[in-house]
């Protein structure tokens, strides 16, 4: 049987450039931002290890490897606990090796001392995604009422799918239905928006008038705060203006 040749070369560059999306060398200086960050995206393996420990030096190899195979579902970060000592003393290390999965910024599972591949690869193969919540990400992604009502189906208080829909509705002019919606989830800064684009129905075509306008009468006028407020919620924070308009707002009530 003709086995067509192996291209060795490229092999090689495509698991160091795999390695390089799934892993980072971490310092105490980048923990925050690579790790705790991070994990807010994508789960986080730490491995603790140090150059002398010859378990360490076993278990590296493993979870690499694991790791990769997830193509970036799961990330790994490496910490020398002898060139990073208050990463190490953060987690309260006692030996090494030392592994801890982190999502959105806390410790979800961990283990210590060398480990085989099947039991790094079960370890792993739990802070994967499960099928139901791919789904709902499929349904959200697709962003359309049906796909977004079928993603309630499968978990009714899903932010960011009650947050997708009761905006689609409130665009739609069903105000109260989607105002109703977000009542399945904790008030935050997307639930505000929307409630704020319900009442005001959007900032217009000259927001800086209507606000200017409304400026001379928020002190006195409960209403016209409130609007100028509502305003203010559906520019959102990244707008440059809002903050210039905010301390205006400030400057007239006091």
């Amino acid at each position: 049987m003709l086995v067509a040749p192996v291209d060795l070369a490229t092999g090689i560059d495509w698991w160091s450039a795999t390695l390089q999306h799934t892993m980072a060398d971490v310092t105490d200086a980048t923990f925050e931002a690579e790790v705790v960050e991070r994990s807010k995206t994508v789960p986080v393996v730490v491995d603790l290890w140090a150059e002398w420990c010859g378990p360490c030096k076993q278990l590296g190899p493993i979870l690499e490897k694991v790791i990769a195979a997830t193509n970036g579902q799961v990330e790994l970060a490496k910490i020398d606990v002898d060139a990073n000592p208050a990463v190490g003393q953060a987690f309260k290390v006692q030996s090494i090796p030392a592994v801890y999965a982190m999502k959105d910024g806390q410790i979800v599972d961990g283990f210590t001392g060398a480990q085989g591949e099947a039991q790094v690869q079960e370890f792993v193969d739990r802070l994967l995604p499960s099928a139901e919540v791919s789904e709902i990400d499929q349904l959200i992604a697709a962003g359309d009422e049906a796909s977004l009502v079928k993603a309630l189906e499968i978990q009714a208080d899903h932010p960011e799918a009650v947050v997708a829909l009761a905006e689609l509705l409130v665009d739609q002019g069903e105000q109260e239905t989607g105002l109703k919606l977000l009542e399945r989830i904790p008030e935050s800064p997307e639930t505000r928006r929307i409630t704020a684009l319900a009442r005001t129905g959007g900032v217009g075509d000259d927001v800086d008038a209507t606000l200017a306008e409304l400026l001379t009468s928020v002190k006195a006028d409960e209403e016209a705060r409130q609007k100028f407020v509502d305003l203010l919620e559906v520019l959102g924070g990244e707008d440059p203006r809002t903050a210039e308009w905010r301390r205006k707002l400030s400057a007239a009530l006091f």
